[in-house]
């Protein structure tokens, strides 16, 4: 049996979605439409969210720094996925492989923690209203924004480390569109068990402690919401939740069924469908989901436009006059 490291080979092939080329031209349409669709959404509501003063507070901090990591992991597999899907040759560089990853897990995990950031955001608003301002001041905002960051970077750098040391037999055919941890350690013909449980154990502690907090906001908050009286407050206040419970229940519904269950339930297909779902589809969703239901995020749109259309609606009527 041949035994090589990745290291010292030109790199892997990725099997992809869709053997058929009519498949593979509709999916890359699909999926040119739907990266088009996600790359003006999240930078249209950066672009927002900076020049609109009233969107100047720690709810919108936090959202355009989540629009911020939505665009960059859906850019670090979207492209590649594109390309593949109309290139017969589908090799990706052992470097470019496991930079893949190595982003790729970085922007998923600082995700899991910024959403958690979001959820304490919301319990201090709707459980501690009058002290909003002086807890969520500019400094813990920003502390809790490298948090966010922290673990992903020390996830990733310590699964590619390990990853990248494994030895590989015969097959370079990664059964995946990217460059995943479990189709890469299906590869190898080294001792795995070491590297899952270390890949398990950055995975499970960074959904669970993010899933910890998000719950224990969320009780608070419904434990809040109950003792308001008024039907318009309770309505009021659950407004405030819904959008980010409804990004968090997309997003870890299909981390939790792709990277926390049992090895015998082990689907490629299944698989393949939610990760497109987390990698493509969700970073697209996100915006429309903050900004639909959003009655503050319509003014803001109204206003930044008005603010375009001034100068020439006052040129206009200085020449009436």
């Amino acid at each position: 049996m041949e035994i090589w490291n990745a290291t010292n080979e030109p790199g892997f092939v990725l099997l992809g979605l869709a053997d058929s080329a009519e498949t593979q031209l509709g999916l890359f349409l699909l999926f040119l439409l739907i990266y088009l669709v996600t790359v003006l959404g999240n930078a249209g509501m950066i672009l927002l969210i900076r020049l609109d003063c009233q969107l100047h507070t720690p709810m919108y901090f936090f959202l355009t720094h989540l629009s911020f990591l939505d665009l960059s992991y859906s850019s670090v597999i979207t492209p590649k996925a594109l390309q593949d899907l109309v290139s017969s040759t589908k090799t990706i560089s052992f470097a470019g492989c496991f930079t893949q990853l190595y982003f790729f897990v970085v922007f998923a995990a600082a995700e899991c923690f910024l959403l958690s950031s979001m959820a304490y955001d919301r319990y201090v608003a709707i459980c501690k209203p009058l002290r909003y301002p002086i807890v969520m001041s500019p400094r813990l905002c920003r502390a809790l924004l490298a948090g966010s960051y922290v673990p992903g970077l020390v996830d990733s750098t310590v699964n590619v480390i390990f990853m990248s040391r494994l030895h590989f037999c015969n097959s370079k055919v990664i059964h995946h569109f990217f460059c995943d941890s479990s189709p890469i350690l299906a590869l190898s013909c080294s001792d795995i068990s070491k590297v899952e449980l270390i890949i398990f154990i950055c995975a499970g502690s960074n959904l669970l402690l993010s899933l910890i907090t998000i719950s224990g906001s969320y009780v608070s908050i419904l434990s809040t919401i109950l003792r308001i009286h008024s039907t318009a407050g309770k309505r009021k206040a659950f407004s405030t939740c819904t959008s980010h419970l409804l990004g968090v229940s997309l997003f870890y519904s299909t981390l939790i069924f792709t990277y926390l269950k049992p090895k015998q339930s082990y689907s490629l297909g299944k698989d393949q469908v939610a990760s497109v779902f987390y990698t493509i589809v969700i970073p697209m969703l996100n915006p429309l989901i903050y900004s639909l239901r959003n009655r503050e995020v319509k003014s803001a749109v109204l206003r930044v436009l008005r603010k375009k259309g001034a100068p020439g609606h006052k040129s206009n009527s200085e020449q009436r006059h």
